[in-house]
């Protein structure tokens, strides 16, 4: 790829996405830029990555073709008043934040700008994230295929209306900490039962890696997956049925639409804003 890539912020989710494109090779190290607030921010990303760094955010947008903001949501607004002035008409600004809409953006900028929304996840840095784009009206077919390929080269990218925006922060760039918690518990478990903790972790992660697989191999619905390993009378339905006992099903999805709706509100401008 011969686009110049800049990073205004390279905290967690910046760092997943730096390490999964030079993974890949779409990228060189020479090509990618990134800012930080601290030095020992920016030590830490030449060190880790061996890319240029600066602490002057525009900088970074001058020297970059497509700009990534990837700060929290609550520095956009200073950080887009900082650099919005050297954004022209070629730059493509890639927004990663959860509940900051395009009109929002619009907003900040003050002036027409090519935007795509994105929500990536932290498993980019294994190469195996999902991610959601969502282009305004000013970015072309072209420049959308760009994203995606950039996108692509540390995971699995889906291009969707930003009405599902929110959607997206629950079912995928949140939920790695679900499942997470949820192998811990199984670590924890087979812990109890007398085996070694990093043993433990190995058996949990790597099951819920090769069902997870199997879900988007085979295509079969999770629930027909579900009942092929269910035996009657056996050990896994007797798991199955403990877990619907204490409201496994219930507890995901009133955890995943509370993000969502934490989503939303965190998209809605502040009275003193």
């Amino acid at each position: 790829m011969d686009k110049k890539i800049g990073f205004i912020g390279c905290g967690n989710m910046g760092s997943a996405m730096v390490s999964g494109i030079l993974s890949s090779g779409i990228c060189t190290a020479e090509r990618l830029t990134a800012s930080a607030q601290t030095q020992a921010s920016l030590d830490r990303i030449a060190h880790d990555f061996g890319i240029r760094t600066t602490p002057d955010n525009r900088k970074v947008t001058r020297n970059s073709d497509i700009v990534f903001l990837a700060v929290k949501p609550h520095l956009y607004k200073s950080v887009i008043k900082e650099i919005r002035d050297d954004v022209d008409e070629d730059r493509l600004i890639v927004a990663i934040a959860a509940g900051i809409s395009h009109s929002r953006l619009d907003d900040c900028f003050g002036k027409p700008v090519k935007i795509i929304r994105a929500m990536p996840n932290t498993p980019a840095t294994v190469s195996e994230a999902m991610s959601a784009l969502s282009p305004n009206k000013l970015v072309t077919k072209e420049e959308l295929q760009t994203v995606v390929t950039v996108f692509e080269s540390f995971g699995k990218a889906e291009i969707v209306p930003e009405s599902l925006m929110d959607t997206v922060t629950g079912v995928s760039g949140s939920s790695p900490a679900y499942v997470y918690l949820f192998i811990e518990a199984m670590a924890d478990a087979a812990v109890a039962d007398g085996m070694p903790r990093a043993q433990a972790y190995k058996f949990a992660a790597q099951a819920v890696y090769g069902a997870a697989k199997m879900v988007l191999e085979t295509g079969k619905h999770p629930g027909a997956l579900k009942d092929a390993v269910c035996s009657p009378g056996g050990t896994t339905i007797a798991a199955v049925a403990k877990l619907e006992e204490a409201g496994l099903r219930n507890a995901v999805i009133s955890a995943q639409r509370c993000c969502v709706e934490k989503s939303k509100k965190m998209g809605k401008p502040r009275k003193n804003q």
